[in-house]
Protein backbone atom coordinates (compact mmCIF):
# COMPACT_ATOMS: atom_id res chain seq x y z
CA UNK A 1 0.00 0.00 0.00
CA UNK A 2 1.27 3.19 -0.86
CA UNK A 3 2.33 5.79 2.18
CA UNK A 4 0.16 8.58 2.67
CA UNK A 5 1.68 11.98 2.65
CA UNK A 6 -0.01 14.23 5.80
CA UNK A 7 0.47 17.98 5.48
CA UNK A 8 0.46 19.36 9.26
CA UNK A 9 -1.06 22.98 10.06
CA UNK A 10 0.96 25.63 12.51
CA UNK A 11 -1.51 24.32 14.95
CA UNK A 12 -0.87 20.35 15.13
CA UNK A 13 2.86 21.93 16.00
CA UNK A 14 1.54 24.14 18.32
CA UNK A 15 -0.57 21.51 19.76
CA UNK A 16 1.95 18.81 20.03
CA UNK A 17 5.54 19.76 18.70
CA UNK A 18 6.64 15.87 18.66
CA UNK A 19 3.44 15.77 16.45
CA UNK A 20 5.67 15.05 13.38
CA UNK A 21 6.72 11.50 14.93
CA UNK A 22 3.38 10.15 15.58
CA UNK A 23 2.59 9.23 12.16
CA UNK A 24 3.79 5.43 11.27
CA UNK A 25 5.59 4.54 8.40
CA UNK A 26 4.01 7.47 6.18
CA UNK A 27 5.58 10.75 4.96
CA UNK A 28 4.90 14.10 6.30
CA UNK A 29 5.16 17.54 4.69
CA UNK A 30 5.15 21.17 6.18
CA UNK A 31 4.14 23.82 4.30
CA UNK A 32 6.89 27.23 4.49
CA UNK A 33 4.12 29.01 5.93
CA UNK A 34 3.98 26.85 9.14
CA UNK A 35 7.24 27.55 9.63
CA UNK A 36 7.22 31.73 9.20
CA UNK A 37 4.02 31.39 11.73
CA UNK A 38 6.18 29.36 14.44
CA UNK A 39 8.85 31.86 14.00
CA UNK A 40 6.25 34.73 15.15
CA UNK A 41 5.75 32.70 18.13
CA UNK A 42 9.37 31.64 19.17
CA UNK A 43 9.56 34.41 21.39
CA UNK A 44 7.89 34.10 24.75
CA UNK A 45 7.81 31.72 28.16
CA UNK A 46 4.34 30.31 26.75
CA UNK A 47 4.02 26.85 26.30
CA UNK A 48 3.12 27.57 22.31
CA UNK A 49 6.47 29.53 22.44
CA UNK A 50 8.49 26.52 23.84
CA UNK A 51 6.81 24.11 21.08
CA UNK A 52 7.86 26.31 18.23
CA UNK A 53 11.40 26.65 19.16
CA UNK A 54 11.60 22.93 19.97
CA UNK A 55 9.80 22.03 16.11
CA UNK A 56 12.36 24.16 15.04
CA UNK A 57 15.09 22.58 16.85
CA UNK A 58 14.10 19.18 15.32
CA UNK A 59 13.75 20.06 11.80
CA UNK A 60 17.50 21.66 12.35
CA UNK A 61 18.68 18.55 14.07
CA UNK A 62 16.87 16.38 11.25
CA UNK A 63 17.90 17.72 8.15
CA UNK A 64 21.37 18.46 9.39
CA UNK A 65 23.68 19.48 6.13
CA UNK A 66 20.79 18.29 3.84
CA UNK A 67 18.34 21.00 2.10
CA UNK A 68 15.05 20.94 2.92
CA UNK A 69 13.53 20.76 -0.37
CA UNK A 70 14.73 16.94 -0.01
CA UNK A 71 12.98 14.18 1.67
CA UNK A 72 14.29 13.94 5.25
CA UNK A 73 14.34 10.78 6.90
CA UNK A 74 12.16 11.49 10.44
CA UNK A 75 14.50 9.52 14.02
CA UNK A 76 12.66 6.55 14.87
CA UNK A 77 12.19 3.24 14.31
CA UNK A 78 9.78 2.77 10.81
CA UNK A 79 8.95 6.51 10.25
CA UNK A 80 8.56 8.11 7.23
CA UNK A 81 9.84 11.18 5.30
CA UNK A 82 9.60 15.25 6.09
CA UNK A 83 9.84 17.67 3.68
CA UNK A 84 9.31 21.64 3.37
CA UNK A 85 7.03 22.69 0.54
CA UNK A 86 7.02 26.08 -0.86
CA UNK A 87 4.48 28.16 -1.71
CA UNK A 88 3.97 27.13 -5.21
CA UNK A 89 0.92 26.75 -7.07
CA UNK A 90 0.87 25.02 -10.15
CA UNK A 91 -2.97 24.09 -10.20
CA UNK A 92 -6.14 25.47 -11.48
CA UNK A 93 -7.44 26.03 -8.13
CA UNK A 94 -5.94 28.69 -6.03
CA UNK A 95 -7.25 29.29 -2.13
CA UNK A 96 -6.59 33.07 -1.82
CA UNK A 97 -8.47 33.59 -4.62
CA UNK A 98 -11.74 31.51 -3.69
CA UNK A 99 -11.42 32.96 -0.29
CA UNK A 100 -10.73 36.24 -0.98
CA UNK A 101 -7.65 36.75 1.36
CA UNK A 102 -4.29 36.37 1.33
CA UNK A 103 -3.16 34.78 4.66
CA UNK A 104 -1.52 31.63 6.13
CA UNK A 105 -4.20 29.39 6.06
CA UNK A 106 -4.80 29.94 2.79
CA UNK A 107 -1.14 29.50 1.32
CA UNK A 108 -1.50 26.34 3.44
CA UNK A 109 -4.31 24.85 1.45
CA UNK A 110 -2.52 26.06 -1.78
CA UNK A 111 0.30 23.37 -0.51
CA UNK A 112 -1.73 20.57 0.07
CA UNK A 113 -3.19 21.40 -3.41
CA UNK A 114 0.33 21.58 -5.20
CA UNK A 115 1.02 18.56 -3.52
CA UNK A 116 -2.06 16.72 -4.37
CA UNK A 117 -1.10 17.52 -8.00
CA UNK A 118 2.40 16.55 -7.58
CA UNK A 119 1.68 13.25 -6.13
CA UNK A 120 -1.51 12.53 -8.00
CA UNK A 121 -0.95 8.35 -6.99
CA UNK A 122 -0.80 9.12 -3.19
CA UNK A 123 -3.58 9.89 -0.70
CA UNK A 124 -3.23 13.55 0.54
CA UNK A 125 -3.77 14.67 3.93
CA UNK A 126 -4.47 18.05 5.63
CA UNK A 127 -3.84 17.52 9.68
CA UNK A 128 -5.04 20.72 11.49
CA UNK A 129 -6.63 21.24 14.90
CA UNK A 130 -8.18 24.22 13.30
CA UNK A 131 -11.92 22.77 12.41
CA UNK A 132 -12.70 25.87 10.23
CA UNK A 133 -9.16 25.12 8.00
CA UNK A 134 -10.28 21.61 8.38
CA UNK A 135 -14.23 22.69 6.56
CA UNK A 136 -12.35 24.80 4.05
CA UNK A 137 -9.94 21.92 3.25
CA UNK A 138 -12.68 19.86 2.57
CA UNK A 139 -14.39 22.25 0.18
CA UNK A 140 -11.25 22.33 -1.97
CA UNK A 141 -11.79 18.30 -2.32
CA UNK A 142 -8.69 17.95 0.31
CA UNK A 143 -9.30 15.16 2.89
CA UNK A 144 -9.05 17.04 6.15
CA UNK A 145 -8.87 15.21 9.77
CA UNK A 146 -7.86 16.42 13.18
CA UNK A 147 -4.78 15.24 15.20
CA UNK A 148 -6.19 12.92 17.12
CA UNK A 149 -2.67 11.56 19.42
CA UNK A 150 -3.90 12.06 22.85
CA UNK A 151 -7.78 12.42 22.21
CA UNK A 152 -10.11 9.96 23.96
CA UNK A 153 -12.76 7.81 22.42
CA UNK A 154 -16.45 9.33 22.50
CA UNK A 155 -17.53 6.55 25.08
CA UNK A 156 -14.50 7.86 27.52
CA UNK A 157 -16.03 11.31 28.08
CA UNK A 158 -19.83 10.40 27.23
CA UNK A 159 -21.73 13.13 30.18
CA UNK A 160 -23.47 9.48 31.18
CA UNK A 161 -20.61 7.33 31.85
CA UNK A 162 -17.56 10.00 33.05
CA UNK A 163 -16.03 8.91 35.78
CA UNK A 164 -17.01 10.96 38.84
CA UNK A 165 -14.89 8.99 41.50
CA UNK A 166 -18.00 8.81 43.49
CA UNK A 167 -20.44 5.91 43.94
CA UNK A 168 -23.22 4.84 46.94
CA UNK A 169 -23.76 1.31 47.41
CA UNK A 170 -27.16 1.20 48.96
CA UNK A 171 -27.86 -1.91 51.93
CA UNK A 172 -24.29 -2.34 53.40
CA UNK A 173 -24.87 -4.73 56.60
CA UNK A 174 -25.45 -2.27 59.70
CA UNK A 175 -22.57 -3.76 61.19
CA UNK A 176 -20.00 -3.14 58.66
CA UNK A 177 -21.05 0.42 59.31
CA UNK A 178 -20.86 0.35 62.85
CA UNK A 179 -17.46 -1.12 62.84
CA UNK A 180 -15.98 1.70 60.28
CA UNK A 181 -16.97 4.28 62.54
CA UNK A 182 -15.50 2.28 65.42
CA UNK A 183 -11.92 1.35 63.36
CA UNK A 184 -11.63 4.09 60.93
CA UNK A 185 -10.66 1.58 58.12
CA UNK A 186 -11.67 -2.32 57.72
CA UNK A 187 -10.65 -4.69 54.51
CA UNK A 188 -13.75 -4.52 51.61
CA UNK A 189 -14.90 -8.34 53.06
CA UNK A 190 -17.27 -8.66 50.46
CA UNK A 191 -18.71 -5.07 49.97
CA UNK A 192 -17.98 -4.90 46.82
CA UNK A 193 -18.00 -7.72 44.55
CA UNK A 194 -16.80 -6.05 41.10
CA UNK A 195 -13.68 -5.30 39.90
CA UNK A 196 -12.77 -1.53 40.93
CA UNK A 197 -10.35 0.76 38.97
CA UNK A 198 -8.62 2.64 40.84
CA UNK A 199 -8.81 4.68 43.95
CA UNK A 200 -12.56 5.97 44.56
CA UNK A 201 -15.08 7.36 47.07
CA UNK A 202 -17.83 5.29 48.24
CA UNK A 203 -20.76 6.20 50.30
CA UNK A 204 -22.08 3.03 52.63
CA UNK A 205 -25.70 3.44 53.21
CA UNK A 206 -28.44 0.90 54.90
CA UNK A 207 -31.46 2.82 55.69
CA UNK A 208 -31.01 5.94 56.82
CA UNK A 209 -27.42 4.97 58.38
CA UNK A 210 -24.73 5.97 56.72
CA UNK A 211 -20.75 6.68 56.38
CA UNK A 212 -18.22 8.36 53.61
CA UNK A 213 -15.45 6.31 53.23
CA UNK A 214 -12.57 5.93 50.65
CA UNK A 215 -11.96 3.03 48.88
CA UNK A 216 -7.89 2.05 48.64
CA UNK A 217 -7.01 -0.21 45.75
CA UNK A 218 -3.64 -1.27 46.86
CA UNK A 219 -5.11 -2.57 50.35
CA UNK A 220 -8.46 -3.71 48.85
CA UNK A 221 -10.01 -1.35 52.13
CA UNK A 222 -12.08 1.57 53.22
CA UNK A 223 -11.29 4.17 55.03
CA UNK A 224 -14.00 6.18 57.19
CA UNK A 225 -13.90 9.93 55.90
CA UNK A 226 -14.67 12.58 58.50
CA UNK A 227 -15.30 16.47 57.15
CA UNK A 228 -12.58 18.83 57.64
CA UNK A 229 -12.42 22.09 58.78
CA UNK A 230 -9.44 23.72 56.56
CA UNK A 231 -8.63 27.67 57.53
CA UNK A 232 -12.29 27.92 58.05
CA UNK A 233 -13.52 25.96 54.54
CA UNK A 234 -15.91 23.13 55.47
CA UNK A 235 -17.37 21.13 52.59
CA UNK A 236 -20.59 21.77 52.26
CA UNK A 237 -21.67 18.34 50.88
CA UNK A 238 -20.67 14.62 50.81
CA UNK A 239 -18.41 15.52 47.10
CA UNK A 240 -16.49 18.15 48.33
CA UNK A 241 -15.82 16.12 51.72
CA UNK A 242 -14.12 13.58 49.31
CA UNK A 243 -12.32 16.44 47.53
CA UNK A 244 -10.98 17.59 50.85
CA UNK A 245 -9.55 14.07 51.57
CA UNK A 246 -7.76 13.80 48.40
CA UNK A 247 -6.33 17.05 48.51
CA UNK A 248 -5.19 15.81 52.00
CA UNK A 249 -4.41 12.75 51.94
CA UNK A 250 -0.23 11.76 51.98
CA UNK A 251 -0.62 8.56 50.20
CA UNK A 252 -2.26 10.23 46.96
CA UNK A 253 0.26 12.45 44.58
CA UNK A 254 -2.19 13.61 42.22
CA UNK A 255 -5.69 14.64 41.95
CA UNK A 256 -8.10 16.21 39.80
CA UNK A 257 -10.97 17.84 40.60
CA UNK A 258 -13.87 18.43 37.58
CA UNK A 259 -16.67 20.70 38.08
CA UNK A 260 -18.64 23.12 36.87
CA UNK A 261 -18.31 27.10 38.26
CA UNK A 262 -19.04 27.48 41.44
CA UNK A 263 -18.29 23.96 43.35
CA UNK A 264 -15.49 24.80 45.51
CA UNK A 265 -12.47 23.12 43.06
CA UNK A 266 -9.57 25.90 43.73
CA UNK A 267 -11.39 26.78 47.26
CA UNK A 268 -11.44 24.06 48.70
CA UNK A 269 -7.53 22.89 47.06
CA UNK A 270 -5.93 26.46 48.15
CA UNK A 271 -8.25 26.16 52.11
CA UNK A 272 -5.92 22.20 52.27
CA UNK A 273 -2.69 23.33 51.04
CA UNK A 274 -2.84 26.17 53.76
CA UNK A 275 -3.99 23.55 56.27
CA UNK A 276 -0.60 21.57 55.17
CA UNK A 277 2.07 24.29 54.47
CA UNK A 278 4.18 23.03 57.00
CA UNK A 279 4.35 19.95 54.94
CA UNK A 280 5.15 21.79 51.80
CA UNK A 281 8.26 24.61 51.18
CA UNK A 282 5.56 26.71 48.69
CA UNK A 283 2.38 26.71 47.60
CA UNK A 284 1.95 27.21 43.89
CA UNK A 285 -1.47 28.12 42.24
CA UNK A 286 -1.07 28.60 38.31
CA UNK A 287 -3.63 28.68 35.49
CA UNK A 288 -2.84 28.86 31.87
CA UNK A 289 -3.48 32.42 29.83
CA UNK A 290 -6.47 32.23 27.61
CA UNK A 291 -6.61 35.82 26.55
CA UNK A 292 -9.97 37.01 25.72
CA UNK A 293 -11.12 36.16 22.00
CA UNK A 294 -7.56 34.57 21.97
CA UNK A 295 -5.61 37.53 20.95
CA UNK A 296 -2.00 37.92 22.15
CA UNK A 297 -1.82 39.44 25.36
CA UNK A 298 -0.01 42.03 23.94
CA UNK A 299 -1.97 44.35 22.91
CA UNK A 300 -2.77 45.26 26.38
CA UNK A 301 -1.51 48.09 27.85
CA UNK A 302 1.09 48.22 31.15
CA UNK A 303 4.31 45.61 31.69
CA UNK A 304 3.84 41.92 32.10
CA UNK A 305 2.49 42.14 35.42
CA UNK A 306 0.13 44.62 34.85
CA UNK A 307 -0.76 42.63 31.51
CA UNK A 308 -1.20 39.50 33.86
CA UNK A 309 -2.90 40.53 36.75
CA UNK A 310 -6.48 40.40 35.15
CA UNK A 311 -6.02 36.81 34.63
CA UNK A 312 -4.64 35.98 38.22
CA UNK A 313 -7.40 37.86 40.04
CA UNK A 314 -9.68 34.68 40.24
CA UNK A 315 -6.66 32.51 42.70
CA UNK A 316 -6.00 35.97 44.45
CA UNK A 317 -9.87 36.42 45.03
CA UNK A 318 -9.59 32.51 46.87
CA UNK A 319 -7.21 33.58 48.74
CA UNK A 320 -8.66 36.80 50.20
CA UNK A 321 -12.00 34.89 50.73
CA UNK A 322 -10.05 32.59 53.44
CA UNK A 323 -8.37 35.36 55.20
CA UNK A 324 -11.71 37.11 55.45
CA UNK A 325 -12.96 34.25 57.28
CA UNK A 326 -10.69 35.06 60.44
CA UNK A 327 -10.15 38.90 61.66
CA UNK A 328 -6.80 40.52 61.06
CA UNK A 329 -5.60 39.75 64.49
CA UNK A 330 -6.33 35.88 64.31
CA UNK A 331 -3.64 33.08 63.94
CA UNK A 332 -4.67 32.04 60.71
CA UNK A 333 -4.72 35.36 59.18
CA UNK A 334 -1.54 36.36 60.16
CA UNK A 335 -0.17 32.83 59.22
CA UNK A 336 -1.18 33.42 55.47
CA UNK A 337 0.02 37.45 55.80
CA UNK A 338 3.62 35.79 56.54
CA UNK A 339 3.45 32.63 53.89
CA UNK A 340 2.53 35.80 50.97
CA UNK A 341 5.55 37.90 52.70
CA UNK A 342 7.79 35.12 52.76
CA UNK A 343 6.98 34.38 48.83
CA UNK A 344 6.12 30.92 50.20
CA UNK A 345 2.59 31.30 48.38
CA UNK A 346 3.06 31.80 44.90
CA UNK A 347 0.10 32.83 42.09
CA UNK A 348 1.37 33.15 38.61
CA UNK A 349 0.77 32.61 35.08
CA UNK A 350 1.58 28.49 34.21
CA UNK A 351 4.01 29.32 31.82
CA UNK A 352 6.19 31.20 34.78
CA UNK A 353 6.27 27.79 36.16
CA UNK A 354 8.32 26.00 33.40
CA UNK A 355 11.93 25.44 34.55
CA UNK A 356 11.34 25.57 37.88
CA UNK A 357 11.95 22.93 40.31
CA UNK A 358 8.72 21.38 41.41
CA UNK A 359 10.14 19.73 45.00
CA UNK A 360 9.25 19.95 48.16
CA UNK A 361 5.54 21.97 46.36
CA UNK A 362 1.74 21.58 46.70
CA UNK A 363 0.88 22.79 43.29
CA UNK A 364 -2.52 23.70 42.37
CA UNK A 365 -3.05 24.24 38.41
CA UNK A 366 -6.59 25.99 37.60
CA UNK A 367 -8.62 25.73 34.40
CA UNK A 368 -6.78 22.58 33.83
CA UNK A 369 -8.94 22.04 30.70
CA UNK A 370 -7.24 24.82 28.61
CA UNK A 371 -4.04 22.46 28.60
CA UNK A 372 -2.74 20.12 26.36
CA UNK A 373 -2.04 16.54 27.31
CA UNK A 374 1.47 16.84 26.37
CA UNK A 375 1.47 20.27 28.90
CA UNK A 376 -0.11 17.80 31.61
CA UNK A 377 2.64 15.82 31.19
CA UNK A 378 5.74 18.40 31.23
CA UNK A 379 3.79 19.89 34.52
CA UNK A 380 3.76 16.18 36.19
CA UNK A 381 7.26 14.80 34.97
CA UNK A 382 8.36 18.43 36.98
CA UNK A 383 7.25 16.79 40.05
CA UNK A 384 9.83 16.32 42.51
CA UNK A 385 10.22 14.58 46.01
CA UNK A 386 7.47 15.86 48.58
CA UNK A 387 5.53 17.60 45.65
CA UNK A 388 1.87 17.20 45.17
CA UNK A 389 0.23 17.98 41.97
CA UNK A 390 -3.65 19.64 41.55
CA UNK A 391 -5.50 19.90 38.47
CA UNK A 392 -8.60 21.76 38.70
CA UNK A 393 -10.83 22.52 35.82
CA UNK A 394 -14.31 21.95 33.82
CA UNK A 395 -14.05 19.70 30.43
CA UNK A 396 -17.48 20.77 29.01
CA UNK A 397 -15.69 25.00 29.40
CA UNK A 398 -12.63 24.84 27.38
CA UNK A 399 -11.71 28.64 26.67
CA UNK A 400 -8.70 27.52 23.45
CA UNK A 401 -9.55 27.11 19.87
CA UNK A 402 -8.09 23.82 19.33
CA UNK A 403 -8.94 21.88 22.08
CA UNK A 404 -12.22 20.12 22.97
CA UNK A 405 -13.98 17.43 25.25
CA UNK A 406 -12.24 15.16 23.93
CA UNK A 407 -8.91 16.25 23.21
CA UNK A 408 -8.22 18.38 26.37
CA UNK A 409 -5.27 17.84 28.81
CA UNK A 410 -7.87 17.34 31.99
CA UNK A 411 -9.92 14.95 30.25
CA UNK A 412 -6.82 12.41 28.91
CA UNK A 413 -5.02 12.64 32.48
CA UNK A 414 -8.62 11.56 33.89
CA UNK A 415 -8.83 8.58 31.74
CA UNK A 416 -5.03 7.27 31.81
CA UNK A 417 -4.34 8.01 35.46
CA UNK A 418 -7.43 5.91 37.22
CA UNK A 419 -5.68 3.12 37.90
CA UNK A 420 -2.58 4.54 39.31
CA UNK A 421 -2.64 3.82 43.03
CA UNK A 422 -0.98 7.51 43.35
CA UNK A 423 -4.07 9.04 41.80
CA UNK A 424 -7.28 9.98 43.03
CA UNK A 425 -10.27 11.85 40.73
CA UNK A 426 -13.29 13.52 42.32
CA UNK A 427 -16.19 15.49 40.37
CA UNK A 428 -18.17 18.38 41.82
CA UNK A 429 -21.48 18.62 40.58
CA UNK A 430 -23.41 20.48 43.18
CA UNK A 431 -22.84 24.49 43.12
CA UNK A 432 -22.05 26.17 46.03
CA UNK A 433 -21.25 29.49 45.70
CA UNK A 434 -25.37 30.79 45.42
CA UNK A 435 -28.65 29.86 43.87
CA UNK A 436 -27.84 32.41 41.34
CA UNK A 437 -24.59 30.45 39.96
CA UNK A 438 -26.61 27.55 40.20
CA UNK A 439 -29.28 28.85 38.15
CA UNK A 440 -27.04 30.18 35.39
CA UNK A 441 -25.36 26.66 35.35
CA UNK A 442 -28.49 24.66 35.25
CA UNK A 443 -30.76 27.01 33.15
CA UNK A 444 -28.60 28.55 30.90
Amino acid sequence: MEKKLFVLDTSVIIFDYDAIKNFDEHDIVIPITVLEELDNFKKGNDTKNFAAREFSRFVDQASGKNSLQDWIPIAGKKKGLFTIVMNELKTKIDAIKIFGDDKGDHRILNAALHIQAKYPNRQVIMVSKDINLRIKAKSLNIIAEDYETGKLNDSDIEADTAPTGRSVIEDVEIAFIDSLYANDELANNGVIDKEIKGNQFFTLKNGKKSVLTYFNKTRNSFARIEKMNCFGIKPKNAEQAFAMHALTNPEVKLVTIQGVAGTGKTLLSLATALAQHRDYHSIFLARPIVPLSNRDIGYLPGDAETKLNPYMEPLWDNLTFIKNQFSFDNREYLDIQELERMGKIVVCPLAFIRGRSLSNVFFIVDEAQNLTPHEIKTIISRAGENTKVIFTGDVFQIDTPYLDTYSNGLSYLIERAKEHPLYTHIALEKGERSDLANLANELL
